[in-house]
């Protein structure tokens, strides 16, 4: 049993523990042994609200007494190695919510012929979207071939369609511009690409980095692109939306106090600025709020029915997929050690915004 450990409250110490002793199964249990996965700067999210959102309670760490170690959960495929439970066999594939670590223990619950969930105990009360594994085997159109950009931009997409529905359906408050911060990460670019879809959208401006300026450009999602340091650009006039996933916060600070009386709503998502998160006076509280998909894809199961969601949803994610292909990079890595030596890469933001990190084990 081997897992790639992270320090909850220190990022820049990770440990690689091999156990030397597998997980014994029970009854009812399926072994998985994880065969790749994603790793992008939506993971150190993950680790950043790791203990405000109960991410550190999916895949608990072994050999941790202590409690100051973590798992930082992943998304990616695994093979069914061993079961006890009727109707899951040994060989079949699922695709979900994966620890790093190269096997785990799942407790199936609630089959049906393309989903399983685990209902293993430390799990029930976690977000059933994160509880879900796809059967993919059984799947209509199921084609391994697109497996690596499922790994990554499905965990990112579905946050960019759940974005973009909640926005659409409150008619963009009658904003004037949405303002995209960290713009060249891929769940920004998602919620980009769904926004020049949709004829009712306003205008999209994107801020970034210096660096990444070039490539959010040659993209084509956006309508107008500004850098962090040349934020004069930004019409102040203009009744605004942010979506925010820097978590950057002199910088959301910033805007916020440029835009003042014309900021109508300020939406974190994510943390890919996850060291400069401290936000000044000129914040305005009472018009931001966290979004969390989860809670928005639940809204919508209740609402539309978890088949209408899941089909407008992967549509969606389809074409978005596609069209990340004229930009996205695929690259691999060597299982877990792999993994560990380009992980100061990923914490820091320094893998180029194009490129797509795989770890195959």
């Amino acid at each position: 049993m081997s897992e790639f450990q992270v320090h909850k409250q220190d990022i820049s110490q990770t440990r690689l523990l091999d156990t030397r002793k597998g997980n014994e199964i029970l009854d009812g249990q399926i072994k998985i042994k994880i065969e790749a996965f994603s790793f992008t700067a939506n993971n150190i999210t993950y680790w950043a609200m790791g203990d405000k959102l109960a991410y550190w309670q999916f895949f608990p760490a072994s050999v941790n007494q202590t409690s100051e170690w973590g798992i930082i959960p992943v998304w990616g495929f695994a093979e069914v190695v061993e079961s006890t439970h009727t109707g899951i066999n040994v060989g079949e594939r699922l695709f979900g919510y994966l620890p790093t670590a190269n096997e785990w223990l799942i407790q199936p619950v609630k089959t049906a012929i393309t989903v399983l969930f685990d209902g293993s105990s430390h799990r029930s009360k976690l977000p059933p979207g994160y509880n879900m594994y796809r059967r993919v085997q059984a799947e209509s159109g199921y084609n391994p071939k697109h497996d690596a950009l499922r790994m990554l931009l499905f965990p990112l997409h579905i946050t960019s369609f759940c974005i973009h529905d909640m926005l659409s359906s409150q008619q963009y408050l009658s904003a004037e511009q949405i303002i995209i911060l960290s713009a060249s990460s891929k769940t920004s670019l998602g919620l980009a690409y769904a926004l020049q879809q949709d004829e009712s959208a306003p205008t999209v401006v994107a801020m970034t980095s210096a660096r990444n300026l070039a490539f959010v450009k040659k993209t084509g999602y956006y309508q107008q692109v500004i850098s962090y340091d040349d934020m004069v650009q930004i019409d102040g006039n203009k009744k605004s939306i942010i979506i925010d996933m820097s978590g950057n916060g002199d910088l959301i600070t910033q805007l916020h106090a440029k835009l003042k009386d014309n900021m109508l709503y300020s939406s974190q998502v994510g943390l890919t600025h996850w060291d400069e998160t401290a936000k000044g006076t000129g914040f305005i509280a009472n018009r931001s709020k966290m979004f969390f998909a989860p809670s928005h894809i639940q809204q919508r199961y209740q609402q539309w029915g978890a088949e209408k969601f899941e089909q407008l949803a992967n549509e969606f994610m389809h074409k978005a997929a596609i069209d990340s292909q004229r930009w996205l990079k695929i690259t691999t890595v060597k299982g877990l050690k792999g993994l560990s030596e380009q992980f100061n890469s990923v914490c820091h933001g320094q893998l180029p915004p194009e490129q797509g990190l795989i770890i195959q084990m």
